[in-house]
């Protein structure tokens, strides 16, 4: 992506020779530059109940301009585009998770009972389990699983509703959002264009805007296709071991791979001690996290590299620290943006002089 920037357009002080990266010069720039990263992360953590649905609504445009781009070709109005759109994903989306929640909910309410059998298979680590037990129980007296009795107060059944009603408030600030988002089309980067004052800053911005389009959205569309292909083969390979509930793993296996790493490597472990409640054979409890592992490396490793390396590659380590850093922002939601977020800042800085020693930084090695 480097090599379509033509080096010519920027000032030398900024990129010195050809093909060297140079770090910004001007102290009081960069100081100035850190202060107002660190004040947006501060508003970002803070208003997070309203920046996490809106980064959202952001990230998915991008993933369904392609359908919009093919409603375009097919003279569908924008307005009925979006509403078709928004309708077919975020159904498809409730019937998704619908169809999980009933085997994954057996399942939690099963957690207490298996806990034996689950020690039994791994007695070397006593503790652990122990340490789960207590917290398995911890959980039942409050009220989470099965049908005890719970005395009247704002316990877990209130924090549990508390947190839908966020979580509703979230999907509908979203969806709202994402509707115009794809109604109003590139109004937000006319308008941009329109406001600025020279003529190589209108060039910067399109050239930026539309390279974060084309990038991001071919990046989530050829991921959530690889996750499709993870979780099918760990659906089909819980099916033939005799793995109950097969459509739960898969299903559960296309949603982990969306974070990098900790995800499959959570899946995995996931799968392996569901093989230990369901078989009697440690080696056969092992085979379908075996086969889920071994597909886990043949896409992370070679295919899904080889799709994206003409689009850009990302440092594996900041990949972690990014991670790790928007979970401890946004939770489960800032584990899903990680990726996406850091790539767009890649993009940015890629295309902007002073920032692209740091673009540079945050690179991955180039594909051969």
């Amino acid at each position: 992506m480097n090599d379509s920037t033509p080096p010519a357009r920027l000032p030398p002080e900024e990129t010195g020779r050809e093909g060297e990266l140079r770090l910004p010069q001007n102290r009081r720039t960069v100081i100035l530059g850190g202060i107002l990263v660190i004040l947006v992360m501060a508003v970002l953590y803070v208003a997070r109940e309203i920046a996490v649905p809106i980064v959202f609504a952001f990230i998915l445009n991008l993933l369904l301009q392609p359908a919009m781009r093919v409603s375009a070709k097919l003279r569908i109005p924008r307005v009925i585009a979006a509403l078709l759109i928004i309708i077919g994903f975020f159904g498809a989306l409730v019937a998704f998770g619908y169809t999980l929640s009933g085997p994954a909910q057996e399942w939690i309410s099963k957690m207490p009972e298996s806990l034996p059998r689950l020690e039994a298979h791994l007695a070397g680590f006593r503790d652990a389990i122990e340490g789960v037990r207590n917290l398995a129980q911890e959980l039942d007296r409050l009220g989470s699983f099965g049908g005890a009795a719970v005395a009247p107060g704002p316990r877990l059944s209130s924090l549990v509703l508390g947190g839908t009603t966020a979580t509703l408030t979230s999907i509908g600030i979203t969806i709202v959002l994402l509707f115009y988002l794809l109604v109003a089309g590139d109004l937000f980067l006319r308008r941009s264009v329109e406001i600025l004052p020279a003529l190589s800053d209108k060039k910067q911005v399109v050239e930026i805007s539309h390279e974060i389009e084309r990038n991001i959205s071919g990046y989530l569309v050829t991921i959530t296709c690889m996750n499709a292909a993870v979780g099918t083969v760990t659906g089909v390979t819980a099916y033939f071991t005799g793995l109950p509930d097969p459509l739960l793993w898969g299903g559960l296996a296309f949603l982990l791979n969306y974070i990098v790493i900790i995800g499959p490597l959570t899946g995995i472990v996931i799968v392996f001690i569901v093989g230990l409640l369901a078989f009697d054979n440690l080696w056969h409890a092992v085979i379908p996290a075996g086969i889920y592992l071994v597909t886990h490396i043949a896409e992370g490793e070679a295919v899904t590299p080889m799709l994206l390396a003409r689009r850009f590659t990302l440092n594996p380590v900041l990949v972690i620290l990014s991670l790790v850093f928007w979970f401890w922002m946004w939770g489960i939601a800032g584990a899903f943006l990680a990726v996406p977020l850091l790539a767009i800042v890649k993009i940015v800085c890629d295309r902007i002089g002073p920032l692209m020693a740091l673009g540079h930084f945050l690179g991955g090695e180039a594909a051969e």
